[in-house]
């Protein structure tokens, strides 16, 4: 999947554009929701440091709320604890063999 959004990646493989359609965002997110660990807990502190390293644009926001709202992060009611959802994991190396 990687060669799919590669248009919207830098050499580094940081996100550096945000894609207009949903399908590709949601491409864009799978590929973002690689860079975190399954199985771990996260702070929303430590979510957004995550997402500003893999992204050129400065709008974070943007794309925590896309992995939330496609499903592939959750987290907790009052926002205190994030984890990636096991139901929609998917690895970084079946995201470079597609």
């Amino acid at each position: 999947m990687e060669k799919e959004i590669e248009n919207y990646l830098d050499d580094q493989g940081r996100i550096k554009q945000w894609p207009s359609k949903m399908a590709m965002k949601t491409k864009v997110l799978t590929y973002l929701s690689t860079k975190f660990d399954d199985e771990v807990l996260y702070t929303e502190s430590e979510v957004n440091e995550i997402l500003k390293k893999w992204h050129t644009f400065n709008d974070y926001f943007i794309l925590r709320r896309g992995l939330i709202d496609v499903g592939l992060l959750k987290r907790h009611v009052d926002g205190s604890r994030y984890w990636k959802n096991p139901e929609k994991s998917v690895s970084e190396d079946s995201i470079q063999d597609s």
